[in-house]
């Protein structure tokens, strides 16, 4: 019987554990591929805990087309100053909030019903206060 080349015996296990690492993705290849399925798993988690507020609440959903308009408008025309969200209010259905920055600083939440009309208000404070 032959005997083999002592470099046949050392390449052996070499070549083994290359395909072991390979079939566990053990590989460099399939670490950033493994990475990148955790980033884009953490990054999904991220995206619904952004859809929940405090404690656990779901967040309400924005305005959006005709609605919004409508709706910033009328909290703009009552209360001057820059829209910083607008929103269906969960707390009220049926009713919408719009966030508003006044000239002064302080925010004012605005509630009004479907029709535009105003309900009633909450101020916020300023921005500077809520952190």
């Amino acid at each position: 019987m032959r005997a083999l080349p002592r470099r046949a015996l050392l390449a052996a296990p070499a070549a083994v554990l290359m395909f072991a690492l390979a079939a566990c993705g053990g590989g460099s290849e399939s670490d950033s591929g493994s990475s990148k399925a955790a980033d884009t798993q953490q990054s999904e988690q991220n995206t619904g805990d952004a859809q929940e507020g405090e404690a656990g609440e779901e967040k309400e959903p924005p305005l959006t087309g005709e609605v919004k308009q409508k709706a910033e408008a009328a909290a703009v025309a009552e209360y001057p100053g820059t829209v910083l969200k607008s929103e269906e209010d969960r707390e009220k259905p049926g009713m919408l909030a719009v966030e508003v920055k006044k000239e002064d600083g302080t925010t004012v939440e605005i509630y009004m019903d479907k029709s535009y009309n105003i309900t009633g208000t909450k101020d916020e404070g300023t921005e500077e206060d809520e952190d």
